[in-house]
Formats: structure tokens, C-alpha cells, sequence
């Protein structure tokens, strides 16, 4: 088995902004060659092939909640790459609204992409993991998957059930060398949460033990780690990366 990550080919979904990037930053410096994934054309997804391409990085369009879409960038991966040892599922989105309010339309579109979506690439990944006898999975939950919030019912369900989704695949994959866990960030300071008004930023921080906002690159850590071929009797697990806000 190899005895590092140097070599390997990973997908990150949402792999060029955010926990994304960082995810996505930092499995290349380990020497990963990353297909990161994105939906739409835009300067985030054009600067990461400048920065990364020469490092063997490549970047693959689509929308995640389409199964076909999920298909098509698996088999674009392979064909470019030749192989796919790691998955991680991190892409997402929200549409926050109280229960009464929401549509059932923003009920669906979270949870078609969010918890569909990472169920679409794991389906897509896993011929060709058990052909090879092997891979690293990560899903990307969230704290509020565990907590829950007010005005994010879709968005907690649908990170919810990845801890379902992350315990079931891992039981079906443990003895064909494929490893499942999944990571719940909680808040890490990205342009999304930054962009959250001042006051209410600082009600949330207010909320964390540790007194601040996560980083993205602190997620990325764990993420190296569950997906390092010495982490191979870890599966079926969630990582916490929270400040203390769940306890």
C-alpha cells in the first residue's frame, strides 16, 4: 500500500472556494493531484487552474444535484487522471427561511443538492474504488447538522443526514479498503460567514467556547488526515471542528 498521499488523485466538490479551496490547497501540497468541481464559470474557478494547473490540478463543471452531471465529472476525473483514490463531498448550499415560510421548492433544492448530491458522486466513485481496492470518502457536514438552527431546516436535515448517509456506506465498504467519515464544521471564516452582519456575527462567536471564528485551513488539517492511506482503520465517524459550540 502506498505510504503517502503524493501521487493520488482526489475530487473536491466545491473544491475552489471556501473550505473547498482549502481542502483543496492543501491535499495539493501533500502532492494530490485535485479535480476540483464547481458550478458555474467564475474567477474563483479560472485563478485555481492558473495557481494549481501546474501542479496537475484540473477543474470540472457541473450541478452536483444532477446525477448525470455526478456521472459525467467521474468519468472525466478518470480519463484525465486515470485513477480516483479520494472523494470529498463538499460542495453545498443554503436557502434559509422559517419552516412556515419556506417553499417547497427551497425544501427540495437544499436537499437535492446537499445530501442527493454527495449521494450521486459516492454512487459514481464506487465501482471504481472496489475495482481498486480502495479509497477515502469525506463527507462535509456542518454543526448545524448536529444543533440544528432557526430558519435552516432544510439545510440542517440535509447535513443530518450525511451522518446517516457517512455510517451506512462505511459498513457496506469496510472490507473492499474504502474508507467513510465525515467532517461538521462549524463556523470558519469564509466570504459567506464574514458577510453575515457585524452584530450578528458577534452573537454567534458569543455561542463558540473557544471565543472565534474557525479557519478554513483547520478543516482542511482533519481532512488530510481521514484521507491519508495510514488512516485506513478510521471509517464510519464524524469529526467535530466546532470551537466547542456542540458540546
Amino acid at each position: 500500500m502506498d505510504v503517502s498521499l503524493s501521487g493520488h488523485v482526489a475530487i473536491v466538490t466545491g473544491g475552489v472556494r471556501g473550505i473547498g479551496l482549502a481542502i483543496s490547497e492543501r491535499l495539493i501540497r501533500a502532492g494530490v493531484a485535485v479535480a476540483a468541481g464547481y458550478s458555474r464559470p467564475s474567477d474563483a474557478s479560472e485563478g485555481f487552474i492558473e495557481k494549481h494547473g501546474d501542479a496537475g490540478a484540473t477543474i470540472h463543471q457541473g450541478n452536483i444535484g444532477r446525477n448525470e452531471d455526478c456521472e459525467r465529472v467521474v468519468a472525466e476525473v478518470l480519463d484525465r487522471h486515470g485513477r480516483l483514490d479520494i472523494l470529498v463531498n463538499n460542495a453545498g448550499i443554503t436557502m434559509d427561511r422559517t419552516i412556515r415560510k419556506m417553499t417547497p421548492e427551497e425544501w427540495d433544492k437544499v436537499l437535492q443538492v446537499n445530501l442527493h448530491g454527495t449521494f450521486y458522486m459516492c454512487r459514481a466513485v464506487l465501482a471504481h474504488m472496489t475495482d481498486a481496492g480502495y479509497g477515502r470518502i469525506v463527507n462535509i457536514s456542518s454543526v448545524i447538522g448536529e444543533i440544528g438552527a432557526i430558519g435552516q431546516a432544510n439545510y440542517a436535515a440535509s447535513k443530518a443526514g450525511l451522518f446517516g448517509l457517512t455510517m451506512s456506506m462505511a459498513r457496506e465498504c469496510a472490507n473492499k479498503g474504502i474508507t467513510v467519515n465525515s467532517v461538521a464544521p462549524g463556523f470558519i471564516r469564509t466570504e459567506m460567514v464574514e458577510a453575515v452582519p457585524e452584530e450578528a456575527l458577534a452573537k454567534v462567536v458569543g455561542r463558540i467556547p473557544c471565543g472565534r471564528l474557525g479557519e478554513a485551513d483547520e478543516v482542511a488539517r482533519v481532512v488530510e488526515f481521514l484521507v491519508d492511506p495510514a488512516s485506513s482503520y478510521i471509517t464510519g465517524d464524524v469529526y467535530s471542528i466546532n470551537g466547542g459550540m456542540a458540546m
